[in-house]
């Protein structure tokens, strides 16, 4: 994809650090799967592999359900979750295994409470550190991406599920070669159906905190990111120990953690599916102008049913092509609302922002462009009506025009975006109006709408 073509801004291609990482976190899986198959008999390991692997599309399913406002880069995903299941847990099972040796002549501890320990103390700082560093490499390299403590979740959960998913091959060889198939039942019920999450849920912690530095601006951000991680080892601890140590009222109490946890952080998702929904209320009307925002498509966007009706509907008229058309217009008008609040904070610079947000208007112009015009409701669309199904529950009878501009702002200042105009100083990221910096247009900035109450026709 070139620069020349706007989608850049919602697609980039993988680079070759991001395909090298891939590669080597590939082969760090397969090193540790063969230390499993060395450590017990080859029938033991597929059984134990396929146990592991058996939940993962339910988890994964289960944690990108909460990404739908604004889905993370699939690339980037995998790669959070390969780190987890080839580098952090091929690194963690080597220090810790050496842990444990060095503990036991140290000490002359029997292999039972020696590995208590290490699981107490030393495995949550191995594991917990491992699993951050890819957070931290999202951090310095993809910044862009971390709009929001879900960001973090959601890359945390990925990393968490792909270390527990390799570490369960372990444990439930341990478990079966120990005490056979009685042993790997209970294992599995434990570990793959009571706490699945657990490894998510400790990293979120980190995945929150680095979610906030990159959204903030200075020193404060290195605590908030140490605190992350001190969080995140804490509740590793608090699991293990209590497991170790506590029999059954232990796992019980640490489950109930875990399970408050849980739900704390699922009132953190949605009260950010809100203020996302928030900004695109905020920045998007005054794009009204251009013809790429009506009263209609502000309503469809702001709920998760509306834009899978909006998504249906496309479907249902233009097949594919209008489906993928109204997922791009819906994707980039999110980021388009998350780049302004950016911008607003002051994490990004002036050019850059002008830069993203021609690709970004640029992006849902060529989507509406696209959007099927069904036969039926043709009429119904020039007269700039929303057709029936576009988004349910508002007033269809509605005319599509946009937002007026705020009190005291032409609404030519809108329309003449296109035609150079520029904000001015400290304004630049609110959303509103601009002044006129010079004769020319932007290239490759959004076209001016066509004439008539329907802008492109395209809702």
């Amino acid at each position: 994809m070139t620069s020349a073509d706007p989608r850049w801004v919602l697609k980039e291609r993988p680079s070759g650090g991001l395909i090298i990482g891939l590669v080597v976190a590939g082969i760090c899986a397969l090193v540790s799967f063969s230390f499993d198959i060395f450590n017990g008999e080859p029938v033991h390991f597929f059984i134990a592999l396929t146990l592991a692997l058996a939940p993962v599309p339910v988890l994964l399913a289960g944690l990108l359900a909460l990404d739908r406002l604004e889905p993370e880069p699939r690339k980037d995903l995998i790669f959070a979750f390969m780190w987890g299941a080839g580098i952090a847990v091929l690194v963690a099972g080597v220090l810790n295994s050496l842990n444990l040796k060095y503990l036991t002549l140290a000490t002359q501890l029997d292999a039972t409470s020696a590995r208590n320990l290490v699981a107490t103390f030393g495995a949550p700082v191995v594991e917990e550190t491992m699993k951050g560093l890819v957070l931290l490499g999202l951090l310095r390299w993809r910044r862009h991406e971390l709009d929001g403590p879900t960001d973090g979740i959601i890359y945390a959960g990925m990393v968490g599920l792909g270390f527990a998913m390799s570490e369960n091959v372990s444990y439930y060889i341990m478990a079966l070669d120990t005490n056979g198939v009685q042993g790997l039942a209970v294992t599995v019920v434990l570990r793959g159906v009571l706490s699945p999450f657990a490894h998510p849920l400790f990293t979120s912690m980190i995945g929150i905190a680095v979610a906030y530095a990159a959204q903030s601006r200075g020193p404060v951000r290195g605590g908030v990111v140490f605190l992350g991680w001190l969080g995140a080892i804490t509740l590793h601890g608090i699991w293990n120990g209590f497991t170790s140590y506590g029999g059954f009222q232990g796992l019980a109490l640490a489950y109930l953690l875990l399970m408050i946890l849980f739900f704390v952080e699922l009132g953190v998702v949605v009260q950010d599916r809100k203020r996302i929904v928030g900004l695109i209320q905020r920045y998007l009307p005054p794009y009204g102008g251009l013809g790429l925002v009506s009263d209609v498509d502000l309503y469809m966007l702001s709920s998760l049913q509306g834009r899978r009706q909006a998504r249906q509907w496309a479907k249902g008229y233009g097949g594919m092509v209008g489906l993928h058309a109204m997922r791009d217009y819906q994707l980039a008008a999110t980021e388009l609302g998350l780049l302004h609040e950016r911008a607003v904070r002051g994490v990004i610079d002036r050019d850059t922002f002008e830069k993203h947000r021609e690709a970004l208007l640029a992006c849902m112009s060529a989507a509406k462009a696209a959007f099927p015009v069904p036969e039926l409701h043709e009429t119904r669309i020039a007269r700039g009506m929303a057709p029936p199904g576009y988004a349910p529950g508002h007033d269809t009878r509605h005319p599509l025009s946009p937002y007026p501009p705020p009190d005291g702002i032409p609404r030519d200042h809108y329309t003449a975006r296109a035609q150079g105009w520029q904000g001015p100083p400290g304004r630049w990221a609110s959303g509103e109006p601009r002044e006129r910096h010079g004769g020319g247009s932007h290239a490759g900035g959004p076209p001016a709408p066509p004439p008539g109450p329907a802008g492109d026709g395209g809702a």
